[in-house]
C-alpha cells in the first residue's frame, strides 16, 4: 500500500526482535478487589450485530532504519516471498471475516498502496493470456478480490508515537462495537492468523473491553518488548486477564515472558485514553497506555498467539523472516541451505 506540503509524524518502530537460528515458518497497576478470571465464553451465539468487521492497519512510520529504499516504497511494501508484507496483513483480516480495512500510510506511501490493491494492470493480463500465460494474472485476480481497503494519510496534527495512525482512523470505526488494530512491522505466520484468534475470542467473551495477542519469549530478550503482568488467578488455558504491561523489565525482574505486539482488538472507549491530549513517554501518544489504562477498570483479556510472531521493524529481523517464509512456501526454499553451503566455501 501528491506529497503535501507537511509530512506526517513518524511512528517508532516496534523494537528489533533477537537474531536468532532460522527456522522455516509454519504455512501462515493490581487493585484490591478479587482478581478476575477469564469469563467464562458466552452461551448465546453473538448476534450479527457482535460482528467485527473493520480493522485499521498502519504502516505510518518513515522507516529510518531501512533508507533509502524506504523513501519511495512503504516498508511494508517489502517482500516476503512474491507478497509484500501488507498483503499478509491484509489477508490475515479476510481469515478473519473482515469487511472492511483502514490502512494507515505516510502521504508517499498512499498511491502505492492504492495503485497495489486497486489497479487491475489490464494491458498486463491482455499480454499474458496472448502469450499463453494467463494463469499468472490469477495472483493479481486475487489482490483486486479483496474487501474495502480504504488508504488514509496519519493526521499530521497529532503526536509522534505509535498511537497516532489508530487515532487517523478513529471515524471509521468509532461507530462499531469492536474493531482489530494491526502494527504492519509484526507478521504472525501460521495456519490461524491473530485476527482470526481474537475475533473468535470475542465471540466467546463479547463483553469485555479489549483483547491483546502476546508470545512468550526467552528470559535474554525480555529487556527489549513491553512484557504483560497478568492478574493473579485470571488464567484459563491460554488466556489471562491483563492487570499491566511492563516497558522493557531489566532481566530477572521481568512479571513474566509473555511479550506484547502489535494485534489488538479494541472497543471505542480506548478513544477516551487514545487523543491527542494523553501523551505519555517522551510525549509521545502510546495505544499500549491507553490500553493499560483499560484494563484499570474493565477486563482486557490476553490471549497467546497460535502461530509464530516475528518482526520485520529492522533489516536483520525482515531478512530472517523472508528466509523463514521462503524455506517453507517457495519451491526453490529447500535449496537455500546447500546454497549456504556454496556460498560458504567461496568466501
Amino acid at each position: 500500500m501528491p506529497a503535501p506540503t507537511s509530512a506526517a509524524p513518524v511512528t517508532p518502530a516496534t523494537p528489533a526482535a533477537p537474531v536468532a537460528q532460522v527456522t522455516p515458518a509454519t504455512p501462515v497497576v493490581p487493585t484490591p478487589s478479587p482478581a478476575p478470571t477469564a469469563p467464562a465464553a458466552s452461551a448465546t451465539p453473538p448476534s450479527s450485530s457482535k460482528r467485527i468487521r473493520k480493522a485499521i492497519i498502519t504502516d505510518a512510520g518513515f522507516a529510518s532504519r531501512y533508507l533509502p529504499i524506504t523513501k519511495t516504497i512503504p516498508k511494508a511494501m517489502l517482500p516476503l516471498g512474491n507478497r509484500p508484507i501488507m498483503q499478509f496483513m491484509v489477508e490475515e483480516c479476510v481469515q478473519a471475516g473482515i469487511e472492511e480495512i483502514v490502512l494507515v500510510s505516510t502521504p508517499e506511501g498512499k498511491p502505492i498502496y492504492e495503485d497495489y490493491f486497486n489497479n487491475n494492470v489490464n494491458h498486463i493480463r491482455k499480454q499474458l493470456v496472448a502469450q499463453g500465460k494467463g494463469d499468472r494474472y490469477e495472483l493479481v485476480q486475487h489482490v483486486l478480490n479483496y474487501p474495502k481497503i480504504i488508504v488514509i494519510v496519519q493526521d499530521p496534527s497529532l503526536p509522534y508515537g505509535n498511537g497516532s495512525p489508530v487515532v487517523s482512523a478513529q471515524k471509521f470505526v468509532e461507530t462499531e462495537e469492536a474493531f482489530l488494530v494491526m502494527y504492519s512491522d509484526d507478521v504472525v505466520f501460521g495456519e490461524m492468523g491473530d485476527a482470526k484468534v481474537m475475533v473468535d475470542l470475542y465471540a466467546q467473551h463479547p463483553d469485555v473491553e479489549g483483547i491483546i495477542m502476546a508470545q512468550e519469549v526467552s528470559p535474554d530478550v525480555v529487556d527489549k518488548y513491553g512484557i504483560i503482568v497478568p492478574k493473579q488467578g485470571g488464567q484459563q488455558g491460554t488466556t489471562t486477564v491483563l492487570d499491566n504491561i511492563i516497558e522493557k523489565p531489566e532481566k530477572g525482574k521481568e512479571p513474566s515472558r509473555l511479550a506484547s505486539y502489535g494485534r489488538y482488538l479494541l472497543k471505542p472507549s480506548i478513544f477516551q485514553y487514545l487523543n491527542a491530549q494523553s501523551v505519555g513517554k517522551d510525549g509521545e501518544l502510546w495505544t499500549v497506555d491507553a490500553i493499560t489504562k483499560i484494563a484499570k477498570g474493565k477486563t482486557v483479556l490476553v490471549e497467546h498467539t497460535k502461530g509464530e510472531w516475528v518482526t520485520t521493524g529492522d533489516p536483520e529481523n525482515y531478512f530472517i523472516a523472508h528466509l523463514k517464509y521462503v524455506m517453507a512456501n517457495e519451491k526453490y526454499g529447500k535449496k537455500i541451505p546447500e546454497w549456504v553451503r556454496i556460498l560458504e566455501k567461496t568466501a
